[in-house]
């Protein structure tokens, strides 16, 4: 009886364990930028001719949470510098989200973008995660 008592004991605490490892606090990480959706392809040089993707890894992401992405003309030819020329939100639908979040940015109307350094600033529910840096070549 006391061995199956340790053994009842041992499985609670193991399922105990692994509850509160998937039901942690909501984490935003590993924000890189990218040339697809799913961050397989991390670049920090991109083409005048690129779409640019921000990707981040969403961890126990909650209904309501809110990710946003500033993209800011850091160092551009004939641009302000540090010209923050978009700004963009996702909420989550949906509780336990795990997975990939992104955001991204064609080629201007033009087709091309200007040549220069660019910075875009992560936010998770409006604190400050990760700024990533890119150039276009």
């Amino acid at each position: 009886m006391k061995n199956k008592l340790v053994v009842l004991f041992a499985v609670l605490a193991l399922v105990a364990a692994s509850l509160a490892c998937s039901f942690g606090e909501p984490t935003l990480d590993n924000v890189r930028t990218a040339k697809d959706q799913d961050g397989n392809q991390p670049s920090s040089v991109f083409s005048t001719t690129d779409t640019i993707y921000v990707v981040s890894d969403l961890s126990n992401g909650v209904a309501g949470n809110v990710i946003t992405s500033k993209w800011y003309a850091v160092d551009v030819e004939n641009t302000e510098p540090n010209l923050m020329f978009d700004e963009a939100d996702i909420t989550i639908d949906e509780d336990g989200f795990n997975g990939n979040v992104y955001f991204y940015y064609p080629p201007p109307v033009d087709g091309a973008w200007p040549l220069g350094s660019y910075r875009v600033e992560i936010y998770f529910n409006d604190a400050l995660i990760s700024a990533v840096d890119f150039t276009v070549q």
